[in-house]
C-alpha cells in the first residue's frame, strides 16, 4: 500500500511538472535574421488618417514600395489604429486588413522587412494626457483593457503569422504613457508572455515608458533570455527646433529665431518672446545643442541595449515640414552620425505626411536633398560587416 502511494505521489509530481512547464511560454532560442538599418514609417495611412474606400487603397501602392527600395531603405514600419480594424463591437473591418497583407506582400516582394506597429488602441492614446499631467487612459487601470490588447494580437497573429520571422516583427504597443514606469513593465510581461505562446519566435519590437522616451529607457524591464526583441525608443529633441511650428505643442507658437548647433534661443530673441512662452524657452537660453548633446542623450538606451545583447532601433525621429530646411539638415546630420557610430536602426517620421519627403498628390520628392542625406548613412550590409569585425 506504501508502495503504491508512493508512485502515486511521484506521478502527481510528475503530471505537476508537466502542467507547470506548459503555461510557461515557450521561448525558441534561434535568433531570427530580422536585421534592420535604415527604414521610414508610412504613416497616416492605416494609423492617424480618417481616408478610407478607394482613397485609402490608393493612399500607398506598390510604386512606394519600390522606391523605397531603390532609394536603398532595408525596411517599414506601419502604424495600425484599432479603429481602422475593429469597430466598436470588436468586429473585423475587412478592408484594413486586406491592405495590411498587400503592404506586407509587396514590402516582402521589394525586400523590404517590415514591423506591424499597434499604434493607437480604444484604452490608450499617446496624447490622451491633459494639460494637469492627468492620464486619461484606461489600459494600466483595467484588466479587461489589457486582455482587450492581448485579444487583439490574438487576432493580429492568426492573420499575419504566415510571414516569415525573418521579415516580419510586431510592435505590440506604441509610445506607452504609464504613471508608474513598473505599471508598463508588468504590461510587457504579460502581452509578451501571450504573444510567446502562439508565436515563440516572432521578432518583438519594445519601447520604454513615457512616449517611448529615451530618458526611461533604463526604467524598462526586458523579458529575459529573449533574443528575439528589438528595444526602441523615439527622438524629435530638440522639440524647438524638430516641430518649430507644429499647432498641437506648446513650443510650436513660438515665432522667433532658431538656431542649430549651439545655443537655440537667444536672449534677445528670448526677451522678444510672449511670456506665457517664456517658461517654454528658457531650457533653450543656456543648453548647447549639437552631435555631443545627442550621443549624450542616447547614453542610458545603448547602455539598456548592450546590457541584453540586443538590437536598438530609434522608431521615430524626424523634423516638421516648415522647419528652416538647413537647420533641419544639420540636425539629421548629426543624428545619423550618432546612429552610425552606435549601429541604432532608424526609421524616420515619415515618408509621405508632414515630416515626410514625398509628395503622394504631386508625385515627387518634396524634400530630395533630405532623402539624400539620409541615403549617405550606412546601410544594412555595412553595418552587418562591422559587427562581424
Amino acid at each position: 500500500m506504501k508502495k503504491n502511494l508512493f508512485f502515486l505521489a511521484l506521478l502527481a509530481m510528475a503530471l505537476l511538472a508537466v502542467t507547470a512547464c506548459t503555461e510557461r511560454p515557450a521561448i525558441n532560442q534561434n535568433v531570427n535574421n530580422f536585421r534592420i538599418k535604415r527604414g521610414t514609417n508610412l504613416s497616416h495611412w492605416l494609423s492617424q488618417s480618417e481616408e478610407r474606400g478607394e482613397a485609402r487603397q490608393q493612399h500607398i501602392q506598390e510604386d512606394d514600395f519600390e522606391r523605397l527600395e531603390q532609394l536603398g531603405f532595408d525596411f517599414v514600419r506601419i502604424p495600425i489604429d484599432e479603429v481602422q480594424f475593429w469597430d466598436e463591437e470588436g468586429k473585423q473591418l475587412p478592408e484594413a486588413w486586406q491592405l495590411l497583407t498587400f503592404a506586407l506582400d509587396m514590402a516582402q516582394k521589394h525586400h523590404l522587412r517590415a514591423i506591424v506597429d499597434l499604434h493607437i488602441i480604444r484604452s490608450h492614446y499617446f496624447n490622451a494626457v491633459n494639460e494637469g499631467g492627468d492620464n486619461a487612459n484606461t489600459l494600466f487601470t483595467s484588466e479587461k483593457a489589457q486582455n482587450d490588447l492581448i485579444n487583439l494580437w490574438y487576432q493580429l497573429s492568426d492573420a499575419l503569422k504566415g510571414y516569415s520571422n525573418d521579415s516580419v516583427a510586431y510592435e505590440f504597443m506604441n509610445e506607452p504613457v504609464a504613471d508608474d514606469h513598473e505599471q508598463w513593465n508588468q504590461l510587457v510581461a504579460k502581452v509578451h508572455a501571450a504573444l510567446r505562446k502562439v508565436e515563440p519566435q516572432r521578432t518583438l519590437v519594445i519601447g520604454s515608458n513615457r512616449w517611448q522616451g529615451y530618458e526611461t529607457m533604463k526604467y524598462l524591464k526586458v523579458p529575459e533570455n529573449d533574443k528575439n526583441i528589438v528595444l526602441s525608443f523615439h527622438y524629435y529633441n530638440p522639440m524647438i527646433l524638430t516641430h518649430y511650428g507644429a499647432w498641437w505643442t506648446p513650443i510650436g507658437k513660438y515665432k522667433g529665431k532658431v538656431n542649430y548647433p549651439g545655443i537655440l534661443v537667444s536672449k534677445e530673441d528670448y526677451d522678444a518672446a510672449p511670456d506665457s512662452l517664456k517658461p517654454q524657452l528658457e531650457p533653450y537660453l543656456t543648453q548647447e545643442w549639437n552631435v555631443d548633446k545627442i550621443r549624450e542623450d542616447f547614453k542610458d538606451a545603448i547602455e539598456v541595449a548592450k546590457k541584453y545583447d540586443l538590437q536598438l532601433f530609434c522608431g521615430e525621429w524626424g523634423v516638421y515640414e516648415p522647419v528652416d530646411r538647413e537647420l533641419a539638415y544639420k540636425w539629421t546630420k548629426d543624428m545619423l552620425s550618432v546612429f552610425d557610430e552606435f549601429n541604432i536602426a532608424w526609421t524616420t517620421w515619415c515618408y509621405d505626411a508632414d515630416f515626410g519627403f514625398w509628395d503622394q498628390k504631386k508625385n515627387d520628392y518634396k524634400d530630395k536633398p533630405l532623402v539624400d542625406l539620409l541615403m549617405s548613412a550606412k546601410g544594412l550590409e555595412a553595418s552587418t560587416d562591422k559587427e562581424k569585425k
